[in-house]
């Protein structure tokens, strides 16, 4: 049975099964380290601290401060899902009973904060009463999702009948409320981000079997989002990824749960894998721009500082394993090594353990870890979760076969298939991984092993048993071993591997470059690593400095240096780095494993654009215009984005979010009006940016700054179906000593709002100076000035070219030489083929509006 190009499982196969984690031993150093560092940090928690939100909602005195960040928000208690699951993970995975009197001693703690009705949570019910009642609120099913999922966890693998009861309870709390909903209430309740509802309850409908928890699961499963993906159709723009993902998890979740009758749920998770892998995920697998979904297939333009949450490579990965059991399809195994080792494993410090928020794509930026106990991020609640379950995922096992997934050194004890499997593994590091086979009653066992061939292999996979070379059927990219193992059999398994770059769907010049399985960077230097705050402290990268982002092939065309990219791609000196060959990067950029790269700059993604060419023009213009943006901005936030609007103090009545051609707005109608509060710069002129539709026109949109009208507008543009940006100006009297102000937005008529990206911003700059002009040959016609703008250079006779360095006032504005625009911060070679050449250089201020001219003529004497 097949559903468009996807195998999917027949109904006389029997699914895959994971071996247990307490069956897998992690031996790989980098591994174990990282499980360490994982377990150390969960039992360093006070659970009292955990605890003390819900005490306070049932009224019970603290036995500890809330912790600060995100658990002394609405979003408080979501941590303590994210603890339970990752506790009772690592509880499995070591046998730990002080794991296990942690697990026990909050279970007690629940059960005293649970109310009558079953309510649990460390915040009001009023929450979810604003969700319904179109008010503002940071989601408060998404964080029920986590505590429902925690302790359904801790039931799994601690069979706790106090857990039992208590997410028994809790569920049919749920069931009361969502059986209560109009048609209205739940399409509004289901426009919110509200997690994996659905997943959760699914899952605690599998140990209690109640049918209200079936009901209550299917109330969160969004058909209208379901439909389309189903039917191929990519919505997905706009679209909160962190919450569309879980979604997805439910709707599988809900054909595991009750079968072929429900296929429609498992062919719209396979398909939505197929859109996000194949049309919105980068080099790493992740995905996601600001934590949202994008166009398909453009990528290159969102990459940015603030790409690929971690949370949703957390998620892709759970989806991946339910579709890879159900189906074979060693795709899904591919994508879960690939995605484990460079979004998962490169989350987190090796040193330290805590793990990241964003994954940066844009070129230039570095890796921003959590604190132990400040922040509380969604992220760090998912780290917890996948550094306690490293050893899911590698092996399988259908009837007398065994799936070999991944290839990390472990051992594999499997009492079913009377066998243990030792495996030694360091690719791509080595080449060649080691099985070494020890019948468990030391009798020779049958047994097929089925060795996954990778996707990244160059050539033939090579394989030995006890020295000699062995033959192999191919079935599905599995090498297929059906063998009477003895007890001390080696088996030996050689991969080649060899250096290869991606490009992007809509950037076919810009590549990344990979060696067998792991995404490589280059360093760039840890000059200024200076962090940023945006949401509910979220710490970010910041790039205060324009940074080189591209490469030159030296000679030729692009096509040909990537036409012989081995030639131009070498390792260096044995080591697992690579350097560039005929480019004008040549021995300065060094590539290296990027899930390793936590102390400097990185770039994984370059640019490749040849002299003087309009790709490279256009590139270093739109670098410029964003770093403009970037620096102009004093405040912003994403509208419609619940944790960036709860940071940002949102009020409202009458208020609801949407997503409209992709973008996410906020709107409201009939003097329904919504605020936010923005940071301001004291004592001058600020501007207010806001993003409109070209739909609106006519619409009106009043805007008050701390109370005050600032514009009564009727939006206007001729511009046709497209969103653009218009600045309010908030005069310095207006601001006066103020640090922060409160910006409201009221409509007074129809449906009207305000979309993607909301911004206080300073005033651009009109400074179009050169600080200096130098050549590296020659005598100026007197020393620079910025007064002067024309200069001669004489040169000496058969001069064949001068470097020239054009340096900027503010360097933000742009610089063109002979009507090309020029990447500044490199010297320009100026070739002198007639006995006289003129230069004209022109600068245009950042603003765009201001430009100064310069005119250089070099004299070569004959």
């Amino acid at each position: 049975m097949t559903l468009g190009n996807n195998p999917l499982l027949t109904t006389e196969q029997s699914p895959i099964h994971p071996f247990p984690m307490n069956q897998v031993t992690l031996t790989d150093p980098y591994m174990v380290n990282a499980l360490s560092k994982e377990i150390l940090y969960l039992k360093s928690y006070d659970p009292d601290r955990l605890l003390a939100g819900f005490r306070e909602n049932r009224g019970l005195p603290p036995k500890g401060e809330k912790y600060p960040g995100w658990e002394n928000t609405e979003i408080r208690g979501h941590t303590l899902g994210h603890y339970l699951t990752a506790t009772a993970q690592a509880y499995e995975n070591t046998g730990s009973s002080g794991l296990l009197e942690r697990l026990e001693y909050i279970i007690g703690e629940l059960g005293e904060c649970q109310l009558e009705n079953g309510y649990l949570s460390a915040f009001p019910e009023t929450l979810f009463d604003h969700v319904e009642n179109k008010q503002p609120a940071w989601v408060p099913w998404y964080t029920m999702h986590k505590i429902i999922a925690g302790l359904v966890a801790v039931y799994r693998s601690t069979d706790n009948s106090a857990a039992y009861r208590i997410v028994s309870g809790l569920g049919e709390w749920v069931y009361r409320r969502v059986s209560a909903w109009s048609p209205e209430i739940q399409e509004r309740v289901l426009s919110v981000e509200y997690g994996g509802m659905n997943d959760c309850l699914y899952d605690l409908y599998k140990i209690t079997q109640d049918g209200h928890h079936l009901y209550a699961a299917h109330m969160f499963d969004e058909l209208a989002l379901f439909t389309p993906v189903r039917e191929g159709r990519d919505i997905l723009k706009g679209k909160h990824a962190n919450t569309t993902i879980p979604k997805f998890l439910g709707a599988l979740n809900r054909y595991l749960v009750l079968g072929e009758g429900e296929r429609f749920y498992l062919e719209a998770a396979v398909q939505f894998w197929d859109m996000v892998v194949n049309h919105h995920s980068y080099i790493t697998g992740g995905n996601s721009e600001w934590e949202h979904f994008g166009d398909p297939d453009i990528l290159d333009g969102e990459r940015s500082n603030f790409t690929a949450e971690t949370c949703n490579t957390y998620n892709m990965l759970k989806l991946t394993k339910e579709l890879f059991k159900l189906t074979g399809d060693i795709k899904y195994a591919d994508f879960y090594e690939n995605t484990f080792i460079n979004a998962i494993l490169s989350s987190q410090h090796p040193h330290t353990g805590m793990t990241m928020y964003f994954q940066p794509m844009a070129t230039g930026y570095f890796k921003v870890y959590s604190s132990p106990f400040d922040h509380f991020w969604c992220c760090t609640g998912t780290g917890m979760e996948s550094f306690t379950k490293l050893n899911d995922s590698l092996y399988f096992h259908r009837s007398n076969s065994i799936y070999v997934n991944q290839y990390v050194s472990s051992t594999l004890v499997s009492e079913a298939h009377r066998i243990e499997l030792e495996q030694e593994a360091n690719l791509p590091y080595k080449d060649t991984v080691i099985f070494n086979l020890r019948t468990l009653d030391s009798q020779a066992t049958t047994l097929e092993l089925r060795l996954r061939i990778p996707d990244w292999i160059a050539g033939t996979m090579n394989i030995h048993l006890n020295g000699n070379t062995v033959a192999f059927r191919t079935e599905g990219r599995y090498a297929v071993l059906e063998n009477v193992w003895k007890d001390g059999d080696k088996l030996s398994i050689q991969f080649p591997m060899k250096p290869f770059y991606c490009t992007l769907p809509d950037a076919p010049n810009v590549v990344a470059f990979k060696y067998g399985p792991v995404v490589l960077s280059a360093a760039l230097g840890k000059d200024d690593l200076t962090q940023s705050a945006t949401g509910v402290a979220v710490s970010v990268p910041t790039k205060n400095m324009l940074v080189k982002d591209f490469i030159t092939p030296s000679h030729g065309s692009i096509s040909d240096w990537l036409d012989h990219f081995e030639e131009h791609f070498i390792r260096k000196n044995g080591d697992l780095v690579f350097v560039l060959r005929g480019t004008d990067e040549d021995g300065r950029l060094e590539f290296t494993p990027h899930y390793k790269q936590h102390e400097e700059r990185y770039g994984i993604y370059w640019k490749l654009v040849e002299t003087d060419s309009r790709e490279l023009q256009e590139h270093i213009w739109h670098g410029k215009q964003d770093q403009t943006i970037r620096e102009a901005t004093i405040d912003s936030l994403p509208v419609g984005n619940d944790q960036y609007e709860l940071e940002h103090g949102i009020q409202g009545e009458n208020t609801t979010v949407a997503v409209w051609d992709g973008y996410t707005l906020r709107q409201a109608e009939n003097n329904g009006w919504f605020s936010y509060r923005l940071k301001v710069l004291p004592e001058q002129d600020n501007y207010l940016s806001v993003t409109y539709f070209s739909g609106n026109n006519g619409k009106a949109i009043d805007i008050y700054v701390d109370g005050e009208l600032l514009a009564s507008d009727t939006l206007r543009t001729d511009k046709v179906r497209t969103f653009y940006n218009k600045r309010y100006l908030i005069p310095a009297e207006r601001i006066k000593t103020a640090t922060e102000v409160e910006i409201k937005f009221v409509i007074p008529g129809q449906m009207n709002g305000i979309f993607d990206q909301l911004r206080m911003m300073t005033s651009y700059s009109s400074n179009a100076e050169l600080a200096e002009l130098i050549f590296d040959a020659g005598s100026l016609s007197g020393a620079f000035t910025t007064d002067q703008t024309d200069y001669t250079l004489t040169v000496s006779a058969g001069t064949l070219a001068v470097r020239m360095h054009a340096n900027l006032s503010h360097k933000n504005a742009l610089v063109y030489v002979n009507d090309i625009l020029i990447e500044d911060t490199l010297p320009r070679t100026v070739f002198l083929s007639n006995p006289i050449t003129n230069v004209q250089i022109s600068v245009t201020a950042e603003d765009l509006e201001v430009v100064k001219k310069y005119k250089i003529t070099i004299i070569k004497p004959a």
